[in-house]
C-alpha cells in the first residue's frame, strides 16, 4: 500500500512540474504555437485539401509571415499564411494542406514571424494523421 501512495506522490509531483513548464509566460514579442488541430479526427483521404487550424498565442506584436509545415514523405514545405485571427493574447490561423502519404503519421508546422523589426521563428506543434486512405 505504501508503494501505491508513494508512486501516486512521484506522478502527481511530475504533472505539476510538467504543467509549470508549459505555462512560462510570453517573451517580449514572441509568439508561441500551442496546438494544431487536424480534421476529420486525422482519418484523412489522399489527394484530399484539408483546413488545419492553428492556435498560438502572442503578445499582440508578432505578425506571422508564413508557416512552415514538415511531412516524412514531403519534407518541409512553406506556405504563405493570409487567414490570421489576432486576439488579444490568443490567435489562430487556417492552412489548407493535403494529406501526407500513408506511412506518415506526424505534421509538424511553426512559424516565421516579425516582432520588434526582427525576424524570428516560433516553437513546433504536431498533428498525428492515421488511416490514410487512397
Amino acid at each position: 500500500m505504501r508503494s501505491i501512495l508513494s508512486v501516486l506522490m512521484g506522478v502527481a509531483v511530475l504533472l505539476v512540474i510538467s504543467s509549470c513548464a508549459t505555462t512560462q509566460p510570453l517573451g517580449e514579442g514572441e509568439l508561441r504555437l500551442l496546438r494544431m488541430q487536424v480534421p476529420e479526427n486525422g482519418n484523412l483521404i489522399l489527394s484530399h485539401a484539408y483546413r488545419f487550424n492553428i492556435i498560438f498565442e502572442s503578445d499582440g506584436s508578432a505578425e506571422i509571415i508564413r508557416a512552415v509545415c514538415t511531412c516524412a514523405d514531403t519534407g518541409q514545405r512553406a506556405y504563405k499564411v493570409e487567414d490570421v485571427n489576432y486576439g488579444s493574447k490568443r490567435g489562430n490561423f487556417n492552412l489548407y494542406l493535403f494529406a501526407c502519404a500513408v506511412d506518415s503519421h506526424r505534421l509538424e508546422c511553426y512559424v516565421d514571424y516579425v516582432s520588434e523589426g526582427k525576424r524570428r521563428r516560433s516553437n513546433s506543434v504536431f498533428g498525428l494523421v492515421y488511416g490514410l486512405v487512397r
